[in-house]
């Protein structure tokens, strides 16, 4: 049997002058976060579906890389990464690109064989898999 994870969406109004309530009633991380469309598409305060998306790559992606090294015989002492995610708007809102970015001190390894887990990482992590459709970027970097 799998495990099963969910968040919930509230939202009242009209797009542009309607706002909304995400929960993860599981790690209470958004417990009743404000998402609208200037947080979405403009500066407003709250969050958005893409920032949520490059928050779960990022994460589901260190841990990945932590399971990889230390599959190979080098644990990590740190792992930093950033995910990026841009929406673009030609031919309506779509996601463009994926770009992740991870600095990692990871005794023992030389930056080839480095490389090399974390783009496995990359292509295997369940989100990497799951986003597959829009092209995903990797800049990986010992400190």
């Amino acid at each position: 049997m799998g495990i099963s994870r969910h968040a919930t969406a509230h939202w009242e109004g009209d797009l542009k002058t309607g706002q909304g309530r995400l929960s993860t009633p599981q790690s209470g991380l958004m417990e009743n976060t404000r998402y609208a469309f200037n947080s979405r598409f403009g500066d407003e305060k709250g969050t958005n579906p893409e920032e949520l998306i490059a928050a779960a790559h990022a994460g589901c992606f260190t841990m990945a890389l932590s399971a990889k090294l230390t599959e190979a015989g080098h644990p990590p002492a740190r792992l930093d990464t950033r995910a990026d995610v841009d929406l673009s708007m030609e031919g309506g809102p779509s996601l463009s690109q994926i770009r992740l970015k991870v600095s990692a001190d990871v005794p023992g390894i030389d930056a080839a064989k480095f490389q090399a887990i974390a783009e496995d990482a990359k292509a295997n992590c369940p989100v990497s898999k799951a986003l597959s459709a829009v092209p995903i970027s990797l800049e990986a970097s010992l400190a």
